[in-house]
């Protein structure tokens, strides 16, 4: 895992969320871009708005889904970092 299992993400004031279907609608009021959650990503996303650590929301996203565990940091990488490129997000 790239980021620090003990981070936290905060999300940005700019950001309005909704979810439709399962999925996730993300909103960048300061640059008025869309940004699309799956469901998984979905799930991930309201983990960290919880305020979870990196490591507890791994922790309960194994639990939850059948899936490999480096298979799963990989993927959470990737999504924090998309997040945090788009400044949706910043690591706490």
């Amino acid at each position: 895992m790239r980021f620090e299992k003990s981070n936290t993400v905060s999300i940005s004031n700019e950001v309005l969320s909704q979810e439709v279907r399962g999925e996730t609608v993300l909103l960048d009021l300061s640059s008025e871009q869309y940004f699309g959650l799956d469901k998984v990503g979905t799930r991930i996303w309201h983990l960290l708005r919880e305020g979870r650590s990196l490591g507890d929301a791994l922790d309960i996203l194994i639990a939850e889904y059948e899936v490999d565990r480096q298979q799963l940091e990989a993927d959470l990488d990737e999504l924090l970092s998309g997040l945090i490129d788009a400044g949706l997000v910043t690591l706490g």
